[in-house]
């Protein structure tokens, strides 16, 4: 069990398309109650989650918990000029930000949408009081940023015109 939980902590140990809630199935978040009812955690259908505004894709979406939405994967790779890790992405979660070991399996009651332009350079960030909120609040901040309304230079302390320049082009092609 030990082995199992080291290889499922590890970052990247699971390909980002599998939810990490059935993984832990049995663990603890999800199943039956100890009546054998089901649990309020049991995976409710997420058919109402509205998808995401054009050019963004939805990455994982783990039922009633993180959400991670990713624009224009196709564009954002090694064989363009655009990075892979540089690509633009919405995180929408209520785990805990503590910088302790385990302390990013905890459940807060706030959620958050924090968009990404790559590792270490956050964009913005906000907080509700629900997930249905914070997804209808990350939905419109993706159609902001794919509409060229978000301020991204701002994010960086160090310019980078020509990577500024060509995500221009990828957000105004005309």
């Amino acid at each position: 069990m030990c082995r199992l939980f080291a290889l499922l902590s590890k970052p990247c140990a699971v390909p980002p398309s599998v939810s990490l809630g059935y993984l832990y199935a049995g663990v603890g978040s999800y199943g039956m109650s100890s009546d054998g009812d089901a649990s309020k955690d049991d995976p409710p259908d997420d058919a109402d989650t509205p998808d995401p505004p054009s050019g963004w894709t939805v990455w994982n979406d783990e039922p009633r918990g993180r959400r991670i939405l990713v624009f224009r994967p196709d564009v954002f790779n090694e064989s363009n000029d655009l990075p892979a890790p540089c690509l633009p992405t919405i995180l929408i979660s209520n785990r805990s930000e503590a910088p302790r070991p385990g302390a990013s399996r905890i459940r807060t009651g706030t959620w958050r949408v924090v968009l990404t332009l790559e590792p270490e350079v956050e964009a913005t960030r906000s907080e509700y009081e629900s997930r249905d909120a914070a997804v209808a609040g990350a939905n419109g901040l993706a159609s902001r940023f794919a509409a060229g309304e978000i301020d991204y230079r701002a994010a960086y302390q160090v310019p980078r015109p020509t990577y500024f320049e060509r995500l221009d082009e990828v957000l105004n092609p005309e």
